[in-house]
This record gives C-alpha cells, sequence and structure tokens, in this order.
C-alpha cells in the first residue's frame, strides 16, 4: 500500500529516478509568492517532496535515485534511496545527467506533483511496460512533462529541449517519435506552480503532507 492506501502494482524492472532541489526559502517555489512567503513556499516544496520520495518508495522498482541539487533533509525517508549530487547547466542538462547515471529501464519524476500514486504510475510499472513502449511521458498541464520514462537512458534525448515554457512537452515528445521511440502517454497532471495550483493539487490529495502543509501555514518542514 502506498500513503494513500492504494494497492501497489505488481512488479516493475525500472530504476526510478527524481529529481530535486533542497527546499530552501528563496530557492524553490518562488512563483508562489506573494500569496506565500519564501519560508511558506519551502514548507510546501518539503512537503511535496516527501510525499513524493514516500510514494517512490512504495513502489517495485530495481533501484530509487535521488538526483539533489543541495543537502538530505528531514524529508528525506530513510534508506531506499542513492542519494546523487545534480549536475550543473540548464535543466536539459541536469536531467540528461541524472539520466546518464542510470542504466535499463528508467522513470524519472519531479518534486511538483504530489498527487502521484501507485495508481497513476502503474501502467509504466506492469511487467510488460517496457516490451509495450520505450518511452513513458507524462504530460503536464503547463506544456511542461511530470514524468519521462526511457527504456534504454539516451542524455541526447533531452539535451537542447526547451526547459520551463509552454512547449517543452510537446518538443521533448516530438524529440522521442523523432528517434523513433514507441511513446506510452500518463494521466495529465498539475505541477504545483503557483498559488492556485497549490490549493488545486490540494484537493485531490487531502490526506498527504502537502495538503496538511496547505492547511496549517505556521509549520514547520512537514516530514
Amino acid at each position: 500500500m502506498n500513503g494513500l492506501g492504494e494497492d501497489v502494482p505488481a512488479a516493475g524492472a525500472a530504476t526510478l529516478l527524481v529529481i530535486a532541489k533542497e527546499p530552501v526559502p528563496g530557492k524553490v517555489k518562488t512563483r508562489l509568492t506573494p500569496e506565500y512567503t519564501l519560508e511558506e513556499a519551502a514548507r510546501l516544496a518539503a512537503a511535496a517532496l516527501s510525499d513524493t520520495l514516500d510514494t517512490v518508495l512504495s513502489l517495485p522498482a530495481r533501484r530509487r535515485v535521488l538526483a539533489l541539487e543541495g543537502q538530505p533533509g528531514p524529508w528525506l525517508p530513510d534508506g531506499g534511496f542513492d542519494v546523487v549530487p545534480q549536475s550543473g547547466g540548464g535543466l536539459d542538462e541536469r536531467l540528461a545527467a541524472a539520466f546518464a547515471r542510470c542504466s535499463g529501464p528508467t522513470l524519472l519524476l519531479g518534486m511538483d506533483t504530489p498527487q502521484v500514486t501507485a495508481a497513476i504510475l502503474a501502467p509504466v510499472l506492469a511487467a510488460d511496460a517496457w516490451t509495450r513502449a520505450d518511452a513513458w511521458f507524462g504530460p503536464a498541464e503547463d506544456g511542461g512533462f511530470w514524468a519521462l520514462g526511457l527504456a534504454e537512458p539516451d542524455p541526447d534525448l533531452l539535451l537542447g529541449v526547451p526547459m520551463s515554457t509552454a512547449r517543452t512537452g510537446r518538443v521533448q515528445r516530438r524529440r522521442l517519435t523523432a528517434a523513433g521511440l514507441r511513446v506510452a502517454d500518463l494521466p495529465l497532471l498539475t505541477d504545483v506552480d503557483t498559488a492556485a495550483d497549490v490549493a488545486r493539487v490540494a484537493r485531490q490529495v487531502p490526506g498527504s503532507r502537502f495538503a496538511r502543509a496547505v492547511a496549517d501555514r505556521t509549520t514547520g518542514l512537514v516530514r
């Protein structure tokens, strides 16, 4: 079972790779201001990251990797993750470098979708996931993507993709199909980028750390 009480899908053989920033005030979720203070935004980021890591820890995986910019904190579960530093450069370079550390089927997730559950990820964790598709793509409502799975990690598939734009997802998915990959899609999700996103996502996961942090904006880091 995951933290929200859903059944964990049957066996999968993928590496689960999470890319994240240490939730330091002024360094994460700055677009949540002025509705939230920088400290409140960092607490929300910590809660979202903690929910994401707990879900990933509950899933079958060959390996779990956290590519982290910054230092581990109380939001990191005890054990279960190989923590590696992110590379420098733009986001496309950092994502490419994270994939380069992995081999075999690998699914990349960010820290901005605490509503991700085992049920949402079930297709890519299924035993036949990597025979049905060479790549898995999770589109985000802002035009980006929240998940990217590659049967054979290839950094060149990400390098040069314009990140953090309304066309990022289209360009990235087109890069996959242009390489001749069979692409399967995961559900469309909302990244937590704005105050409106915060409220919407919190309603989707009422029992989560993220929702509790939204409800009580005066608490410290939620673990």
